[in-house]
């Protein structure tokens, strides 16, 4: 089965209406549907929780809670920061001059040999042509 790397931009499109929601929530069916595997580095769910809490200012803790027990429920595959990744994560950081979390991301893909999939606009711009062929816009992805 394939593999596709999402990052905390796209997920955080599952819980908030942002711009190319449809598009992230096509993504999540797809993958409900298994039609593929979803994977991220470890940090992505603290990335998404924390986007959520800051999107709305009344927001309950209940609510972030089952936020975070419905990510644990995708069974996204966790990917750790270490070995061949980690190296390959911290070159891409430091190839592109984006942070070490963004990095992750980008490294997952090519470690993968797949895509990322993000709506972090700024982050495509930073990256160098070697590593922009392995991320797309959330916007660009069309439903299986």
């Amino acid at each position: 089965m394939s593999i596709i790397v999402v990052d905390a931009s796209v997920v955080v499109k599952w819980y908030v209406i942002e711009d190319f929601r449809d598009q992230a929530l096509a993504l999540r069916d797809d993958y409900i549907n298994g039609l593929f595997k979803l994977a991220s580095p470890t940090l992505m769910p603290f990335e998404v929780i924390n986007a959520v809490r800051y999107s709305r200012k009344d927001i309950s803790p209940a609510t972030l809670k089952a936020i975070m027990e419905s990510l644990v429920k995708y069974g996204f595959e966790l990917y750790e920061l270490k070995g061949e990744y980690a190296d390959l994560t911290i070159d891409t950081a430091l190839e592109n001059n984006i942070t070490i979390y963004d990095a992750s991301y980008v490294a997952l893909a090519e470690y993968l040999n797949t895509t990322l999939y993000t709506a972090d606009e700024k982050l495509i711009e930073s990256l160098n042509k070697k590593h922009r062929k392995a991320v797309k816009h959330i916007k660009d992805y069309k439903q299986k």
